[in-house]
């Protein structure tokens, strides 16, 4: 399928001093859509705050979607990045501590402003390549899980592929909705809350 070019940046930098022009561009912009939300996140706003002409940033990108949804992106890698930290780390002795291990890592990559990231949930273009990067990482993950699972005795649970998809479906789903509300949360509170969850759900 190809690109939508109106979603997708205009070029790519080349030199060191393009790429930084390129990262001012995407740091006003978050800061721009937590501040002002999506509607009032104008291109000619975001050029102010990266200290651009908007005859600059258009070089770069086409509209605000294009800039929205590289920053979304960007959030999947990080939480892939941030993942397969966890995964090459060495693993807890008991599934609780894996289960905080899973926690612990989700809310790592939501500790950024929970405004930015409810205008990126709601507001980011689905496009194909998102939609891509999002299946292929749920892929990666369930199976990751899975394999894991299998190595705690203590696990009881009869399907242990569905145990997986429920544990990070539901991991992603309490975490994007609660950090990104408007009222503020104990992390704490909620990592212990969903550890003690998950840790009955496997081994009653």
């Amino acid at each position: 399928m190809p690109r939508d070019p109106r979603l997708h940046p205009r070029k790519q930098p080349r030199q060191v001093r393009a790429e930084l022009t390129r990262r001012r561009i995407l740091e006003a912009a978050a800061q721009v859509f937590a501040e002002y939300g999506y509607a009032a996140g104008t291109t000619n706003r975001i050029a102010e705050h990266a200290g651009v002409s908007i005859g600059s940033l258009y070089q770069y990108y086409p509209n605000k979607d294009a800039i929205l949804l590289e920053l979304m992106l960007a959030h999947l890698d990080s939480g892939a990045e941030e993942a397969a930290r966890h995964q090459a780390g060495e693993l807890p002795g008991t599934a609780e501590g894996l289960m905080r291990l899973f926690v612990q890592a989700a809310v790592a990559n939501h500790l950024e402003d929970p405004r930015l990231l409810r205008v990126m949930v709601e507001q980011a273009p689905r496009s194909p390549e998102l939609l891509q990067r999002v299946y292929q990482f749920k892929d990666q993950r369930n199976a990751h899980t899975r394999d894991l699972l299998r190595r705690y005795p203590e696990v009881r649970v009869s399907d242990v592929e569905t145990a997986a998809r429920i544990i990070n479906a539901t991991i992603e789903l309490v975490v994007h909705q609660i950090v990104a509300e408007h009222e503020p949360v104990d992390l704490r509170r909620l990592e212990d809350e969903l550890v003690a969850m998950f840790t009955r759900y496997l081994t009653a």
